[in-house]
């Protein structure tokens, strides 16, 4: 076999790896996610944390350049020497596809979490209402704990590099109920692509070959705690949306700040709301009248962020997503965010908040 047809011939190979691994989750948690995975990671972490700029931002940045300088290179030669331009491509996409699995992605495989918290998957309108009612209490009386005022909306008094040294308290806390959720070695950091993931309507990203933990800095900051939480549940192995989701929400609300968990519980509720609008108009506009008006306007500061943004590039880089998560084991695609509601649900049946 000629040396150009080793690397398209091993994507294929990898495709249908993964075709098979899928069967074997188990093995994934095992062997990958709390094995190879966790001294990759750790590895990744301590050299790259330490450096304050996200390198993984830089990385992409000059693949991009170099991307669009072979694209116009290859301009001329594209129909004449398609069957190389093609292979070069392939080539590329093979390497790239490895280092992916390799590094990270190999999580999308793992056991469910629901498995291994074992919380009930199904949950009913009453379940919910019942959660909703107690989430509404909670997030009242912390908002009340925090400006005094129900009508005055949160202002977070502290800075983004805070945060990210705060947000460790509440993993800690998890840890000790869940060994699962220890986090070591932090490497969080601003994107350097902020404003171009804000267009996408994102919040942030891991980046899976640098393991950083990059967070969108232009959003409305009582809801950057929450963001922050989720993508450091990237880094620690999970790749399931819904599941950073619910383990961002309780890494937040066991944090010992009060404005890190009204972070938690506020943008749990929004989401919970979120469900009933679809479910049920009526129940949502009689939810609503409970609320505090400082929390709504909260709400209504995000809503008015994220609508100054909003670009057909961000509904065709949603399509791209929904799309790429569904192919990586999440058959809900976008609509894996709100999912964690379920875990949320049934997390606290006979909890308290």
């Amino acid at each position: 076999m000629q040396r150009k047809y080793i690397l398209p011939l091993f994507l294929l190979i990898q495709i249908l790896f993964l075709k098979i691994i899928a069967f074997f989750p188990g093995w994934v948690e095992r062997f990958y996610s709390n094995g190879l995975y966790v001294l990759i990671s750790k590895f990744s972490r301590i050299v790259l944390g330490i450096i304050p700029f996200s390198v993984g931002d830089i990385m992409y940045g000059i693949l991009i350049f170099y991307l669009l300088k072979s694209i116009w290179k290859a301009r001329k030669t594209w129909k004449t020497e398609w069957k190389n331009n093609l292979l070069k491509v392939l080539n590329v996409l093979s390497v790239a596809y490895f280092l992916f699995h390799l590094l990270w992605a190999l999580n999308y495989y793992r056991q469910p979490l629901f498995e291994k918290m074992q919380i009930e998957r199904d949950y009913n309108n009453a379940d919910l209402f019942d959660f909703t009612k107690k989430l509404i209490a909670k997030t009242n009386q912390i908002q009340s704990q925090i400006t005094k005022n129900d009508s005055k909306k949160v202002v977070f008094p502290y800075s983004q590099k805070q945060v990210f040294e705060m947000n460790l308290n509440g993993y800690k806390t998890l840890s000790n109920e869940y060994h699962f959720f220890e986090y070591t070695n932090p490497s969080i950091k601003k994107s350097l692509f902020s404003l171009p993931l804000t267009y996408m309507g994102f919040g942030g990203y891991l980046n899976p070959f640098t393991n950083e933990a990059q967070v969108n800095y232009l959003g409305p900051m009582y809801g950057f705690p929450m963001t922050t939480n989720h993508e450091m549940a990237h880094q620690m192995g999970f790749a399931s949306e819904s599941e950073c989701n619910f383990i961002g929400f309780l890494a937040s609300v066991k944090n010992e700040n009060l404005y890190i968990q009204y972070s938690g519980y506020s943008n749990a509720l929004r989401y919970c709301l979120g469900n009933w609008y679809v479910r049920d108009e009526k129940v949502y506009d009689q939810l609503l009248k409970t609320i505090h008006p400082g929390i709504l306007k909260n709400y209504q500061e995000n809503e008015d962020f994220w609508k100054q943004y909003e670009t057909p590039i961000e509904t065709g880089f949603h399509i791209f997503y929904d799309n790429f998560l569904k192919i990586n084991q999440q058959k809900d695609g976008m609509d894996s965010y709100s999912k964690f509601v379920n875990l949320m649900v049934n997390y606290y049946k006979g909890k308290k908040l």
